[in-house]
């Protein structure tokens, strides 16, 4: 792959291979114009006066660029971006092909942020969409100078970072790609909340299964994942006996357990096991 100097002229520079576009799940087909940009234009219609002026490493991520037009910063893209929409110091731009690149920006830095949730451990699809939703509807607090002479230098005023136009076309598309690429995948998350919750500290089979129906995991899969499972409700109980014996005396200590969702009478087997001496 040809290494690219960010502040050359450069024209149908573009990699060999995809491993950049891979950070995107994006291929040579379908990169950015999902999002609408189209970052060439002609030079009929350029209008303005705007001239991208300057690009420089960004400090806090190195994988990307910081873009200056007329002189003052406008935007930021990952390297991957800058290639593939042919962004480069000199490039004359229109008001509409400007804000292609700002739409650009921030689809792939959301995009970015959500691979590094989903990759902290399995997500299911519901939970993704919620996240996604979240993100793109929560108001930013910014930081903003204050013109009230007898108040403080600096404000924080609440605003909206994507615009609603955005909003749903940004959440479907990013969904897609974690789909597409195997990202987000039901039946991998439901395996690994079925092992991996409250494993210490104990849990039935249905408050597990209520759980994973929050999370939208569909029943068949639900019913299949835990038929998989090891994990047993005798098991269980005993864990958390063992955690509330000091709490409860035995009556209660029943009625919790069977509040958890176990069965009633494993639950008054178990702990009749434990002498009256130690749950009292």
């Amino acid at each position: 792959m040809k290494i690219v100097k960010l502040n050359e002229v450069v024209a149908d520079e573009s990699p060999e291979d995809d491993s950049l576009n891979a950070l995107w799940g994006l291929t040579k087909h379908d990169k950015y114009d999902t999002m609408g940009v189209n970052a060439g234009g002609s030079a009929e219609s350029f209008r303005g006066g705007l001239r991208i002026t300057d690009m420089k490493q960004a400090v806090r991520d190195e994988n990307r660029v910081n873009v200056f037009v007329n002189g003052r910063y406008a935007f930021s893209l990952e390297i991957a971006q800058v290639v593939d929409l042919g962004v480069k110091v000199g490039k004359r731009l229109t008001e509409a092909e400007l804000n292609d690149l700002k739409k650009a920006s921030e689809y792939g830095k959301l995009y970015q942020r959500t691979l590094e949730w989903v990759f902290a451990r399995p997500r299911s699809v519901k939970e993704t969409r919620d996240h996604l939703y979240k993100k793109l509807n929560t108001p930013v607090l910014v930081k903003k100078k204050n013109d009230d002479p007898e108040g403080p230098e600096f404000k924080y005023e609440r605003v909206e970072r994507f615009p609603k136009e955005y909003r749903g076309e940004f959440l479907e598309s990013i969904l897609a790609k974690l789909l597409e690429k195997g990202y987000v995948n039901d039946q991998k998350f439901a395996e690994y909340f079925v092992e991996n919750r409250n494993v210490k500290k104990g849990v039935s089979g249905k408050r597990l299964k209520m759980e994973l129906a929050k999370k939208g995991v569909a029943k068949d899969m639900v019913e299949e994942v835990m038929g998989e499972s090891e994990r047993d409700e005798e098991t269980e109980i005993m864990k958390m006996i063992k955690r509330k014996r000091k709490k409860y005396n035995k009556s209660k200590l029943i009625v919790y357990l069977c509040r958890q969702g176990f069965d009633y009478e494993l639950v008054k087997e178990l702990v009749n096991k434990f002498s009256n001496e130690e749950i009292e």
